[in-house]
């Protein structure tokens, strides 16, 4: 898969996405994943929900560099 095609797939994303999901967009494998998560050390944001853990897309985007236009031009004004 080429690098446009990742950027965009990871732009329409939704709001919050599954440890697994973000994961994979560092690279790393499911176990991985959750177990960053459970520790507190996943690279990004990660919610608790009930029993599952969710990421939060925007904190994953500026993370991996790749917050879209808009976002980058209201931060930018802030």
């Amino acid at each position: 898969m080429n690098d446009s095609i990742l950027t965009r797939d990871l732009l329409d994303l939704p709001p919050t996405v599954d440890v697994e999901t973000a994961g994979k967009a560092f690279g790393l494998g499911r176990t991985t994943s959750y177990s960053l998560a459970r520790s507190g050390q996943f690279p990004c944001k990660v919610i608790r929900v009930g029993r599952s853990y969710r990421v939060v897309t925007a904190d994953l985007l500026r993370v991996l560099g790749l917050m879209p236009d808009t976002a980058r031009r209201a931060t930018d004004a802030a």
